[in-house]
This record gives structure tokens, sequence and C-alpha cells, in this order.
């Protein structure tokens, strides 16, 4: 306790080290603690900068989208070209094989049974 008393009265009797104190005090609760600190000012550009790449990509994905729609209004081939390969549409006299390249299941190789 005589050391801690001895500090005290050291910071009381000097008046530019009680200005230091504060300034480190208000500095460290403001950089670090306060909610306006210097970590969520990172945090916060970090978040803007991801949601900013998630903007990129989806303004990509409208302008595709965009370009295909007007390719479909004008072009009756790709509506034909997307009938057949998203929905397996086909004409009267067409059969459709879908080939996958998926692994097979061992168990069913060995059952002849199965579909």
């Amino acid at each position: 306790m005589s050391r801690l008393g001895k500090i005290l009265r050291f910071v009381r009797a000097s008046s530019a080290l009680k200005y230091v104190v504060v300034l480190i005090l208000g500095v460290a609760i403001v950089g670090f603690l306060d909610e306006n600190s210097v970590w969520s000012h990172i945090r916060n550009s970090r978040t803007i900068d991801g949601l900013q790449a998630e903007i990129k990509a989806y303004r990509q994905q409208y302008e595709r989208d965009k370009a295909q729609l007007r390719r479909l209004d004008t072009d009756p081939k790709a509506i034909e070209k997307i009938a057949r390969e998203r929905y397996f549409m086909k004409m009267d006299d067409e059969d459709i094989f879908v080939l996958s390249d998926d692994e097979t299941n061992q168990q069913t190789l060995r059952n002849e049974t199965v579909e």
C-alpha cells in the first residue's frame, strides 16, 4: 500500500504527469473501448469491402441476366436452347439421354435390379 501511496502522491504533485495520464486514458478509451473506436472502424471497413464485392458480383449477374432476357426476346432459338438444356424438353420424335459424371455407388453396380 505504501508504494501505491507514493505513486499517487507523485501523480498529484506533478501537474504535467496528470495531463499525460489523462491523455493516455482518453486515447485508450476512444481508441479501443468506445463504439467509434479504431477497431470498430477497421471491422466496419472490412464489412464494407465484403459488401462492395457482393454488390459487384450481383451487378455482373444482373448484366448477364439482362443480356439473356434481351436474347430471349429477340431469338426464338435461344428459348429452344434453354428449354432443352434446363427443362429437358424435346421434340416429339426425339429421345433424351442424360449423362452424368457423378461417381457411381459400388453397391449399385453389384445389384443389377436397381435402375
